[in-house]
């Protein structure tokens, strides 16, 4: 692999379940999927803590049913929430770790780490996660990487979007852009599968994950990209049917055993995983079985589950995802029968219950299952960065027009949400409203910038507030303009202006409130570092044991070998297997012992055994042993 990838973007997949890395390759002009340290195109988002180290990815899942309470997954789905939000109540009461209420009501993780409490927060899991996505990326590229374009559900609110860049700062990324996963995926189809396309083509993409759904209507014309609509829910995804499959069983092995496990946090996370695999299984099969040894009290549990059995638990799911799907085309205002293809995105789209609704839906149209559901979010999300970067040749030269996910407007009279930009309205966009001044003799007003559906704006989310004063002596009703306008990236800038005088004043929404601090993610940065200088230590010292340990396996093979242990004094070889003992004495005990104690011994292992072995050559003139490292 050449090593002149410095300074070029990756496009990262966050997901709630698994994520994935790819990077476009200007030689071949297409984009590489980017396997990582395991030989897999998707890493589990798990995080996982012991006494000795932090493991991220396969090996903090592969864990989790022994150290539950340290293991974490789901993040993504805590990000940007209050703790006081139901969904996140809802969610506490399946997780085997521990989620309380930190400052300004955000929901912070606690774990133990190396025998001590650890409060994290959400971003500060994620950016685990897109640290160990740009390693692997650095790996295979064999340069550092330091600009990604990072994909978000369709759904997530302004709040969610930021702190998903708070965690992509924290994890060492300058995140180009944020986009949407579903207009990734549509990307990934549109280049991938449909480049040589004539006229204008609808593709509606289905994405249903592990943790988020979302639908989006994008409309392809040559090489330019619109979306006309999305919708979705940020909390429904392929963890809900893992829920109610497990739900399902605690409650079978309630009837067959009289105990209940629902407190027992091991047992809960080793039926998941079998749930989980159950779950997949379904989707070949129509049938299939959960067997768990010693599930509880030593007691093993072994069932089966029908295709319509499940079918039947999650049917309000799929349900929900149809009227999802159905709301999108309303916003888009465009009959299902002008949609050309339906594109499956995300690993849940593979049930066949999902699929056969869609199929109802769209009255018999067959389903595109052409691209890989897992891998086409990451795909489309490096063809983006590809294109952000500058010097990079061979790019497809897309242009996309992405919507706003969420209503946008203001506090007016009666506490009620005056909407300057409806949801799905293509961006860039600028839009001008007027307003009345609602007292006489008004000299000031305040601006009050929401985001959401809700009519009463107590029921949205507040992203900012300014002031616009010097107001005229008017009666009420004087008319002052609102205007909101959005960049490519998203940004929103409201301003207001009273036209008799002049006078004007804008505020560009940060939305600040809820999010970390200049001094707080500075803060995590440096324990990130932390973490990541403590998982080098630990990997250091791992090396030096294993290298021990082969070394005075070598050495002991050595000495069986009557050739080599007959010609070898008895002072000498005392000597040798004293230094073997010490060894794995060391290596039996070696909790607190740095690495340099096991590269110490190693080094005496050898200058003890090999002279011995010189010794006897020269005696005999015989060849040394091979005791390479």
């Amino acid at each position: 692999m050449a090593k002149n990838a410095e300074g070029c973007a990756i496009g990262i997949d966050l997901g709630t379940t698994y994520s994935c890395v790819a990077v476009w390759q200007e030689q071949q002009g297409r984009v590489e999927i980017i396997h990582n340290d395991q030989g897999n195109r998707i890493t589990p988002s798990f995080v996982a803590f012991t006494d000795q180290h932090r493991l991220i990815g396969d090996a903090a899942k592969n864990q989790a049913a022994i150290n539950p309470e340290n293991t974490i997954f789901d993040a993504k789905r805590l990000i940007g929430r209050k703790y006081s939000d139901p969904i996140v109540k809802n969610d506490i009461l399946l997780w085997p770790f521990k989620v309380i209420a930190g400052v300004d009501d955000k929901p912070v993780i606690v774990v133990k780490y190396k025998g001590q409490e650890k409060h994290l927060s959400a971003e500060e899991i994620s950016s685990m996660i897109l640290t160990k996505m740009r390693e692997i990326a650095e790996a295979y590229l064999e340069s550092p990487v330091k600009n990604a374009v990072i994909t978000v559900p369709a759904y997530f609110n302004d709040s969610q979007r930021k702190a998903t860049v708070d965690a992509g700062v924290i994890a060492g990324l300058n995140v180009k852009r944020i986009i949407s996963e579903p207009t990734a995926a549509a990307i990934a189809y549109g280049l991938d599968k449909k480049t040589n396309c004539v006229g204008e083509r609808n593709i509606f993409i289905f994405d249903l994950g592990g943790g988020t759904f979302d639908v989006s209507l994008v409309t392809i014309k040559e090489k330019v990209f619109t979306v006309k609509a999305s919708a979705g829910n940020s909390h429904l995804g392929g963890e809900d049917i893992d829920n109610r499959m497990v739900n399902h069983f605690v409650e079978e092995f309630n009837r067959k055993s009289k105990l209940d496990i629902s407190g027992n946090a091991k047992s809960l996370r080793r039926l998941r995983s079998a749930c989980e695999r159950a779950k997949r299984t379904l989707s070949s099969m129509v049938v299939t079985t959960i067997e768990v040894d010693a599930l509880f009290q030593g007691i093993d549990f072994s069932s089966s589950i029908a295709r319509a059995k499940c079918e039947e638990i999650c049917m309000d799911l799929f349900e929900d995802c149809m009227k999802t799907v159905d709301r999108c085309l309303v916003d888009a205002k465009m009959d299902k029968s002008s949609v050309h293809d339906v594109v499956l995105v995300g690993g849940s789209s593979r049930i066949p219950k999902v699929q056969e609704l869609l199929e109802e839906y769209f009255k018999g149209k067959n389903l595109c299952k052409s691209i890989n559901p897992d891998e086409a979010v990451a795909y489309g999300a490096a063809v983006q960065a590809a294109s952000l970067s500058e010097g990079i040749k061979n790019v497809p030269d897309l242009v996309l027009f992405d919507v706003t996910p969420l209503s946008l407007g203001i506090l007016t009279t009666g506490d009620i949400m005056s909407v300057v930009i409806p949801r799905n309205t293509t961006i860039p966009v600028k839009k001008t409203q007027g307003y009345l001044t609602s007292i006489d003799n008004q000299s000031s007003v305040l601006i009050q910038v929401y985001e959401g559906e809700r009519a009463a704006v107590r029921d949205n989310n507040l992203l900012g507030s300014f002031s616009l004063s010097g107001f005229p002596l008017a009666p009420r009703g004087h008319r002052f303009d609102v205007c909101f306008a959005i960049d490519e990236n998203g940004i929103l800038t409201v301003s207001a202006e009273e036209k008799t005088t002049g006078n004007m004043n804008e505020i560009t929404i940060t939305n600040d409130k809820g999010r970390l601090s200049a001094e707080e993610i500075k803060r995590l940065i440096q324990e990130a570092e932390y973490y990541q200088a403590e998982d080098q230590k630990f990997l250091k010292k791992a090396k030096a044991m294993n290298a021990l340990v082969e070394y005075t396996y070598k050495v002991k093979k050595a000495m069986k070998d009557t050739t080599v242990s007959s010609k070898i004094l008895p002072m000498d070889e005392q000597k040798v297997r004293d230094a073997i003992t010490e060894a794995e004495n060391l290596l039996a005990d070696n909790q607190q012992l740095e690495a340099y104690v096991f590269e110490n011994c190693l080094n005496k292992v050898r200058s003890i055994f090999e002279p011995v072995v010189v010794n006897r050559k020269r005696a005999r003139n015989d060849e040394v042993v091979a005791l390479d490292d």
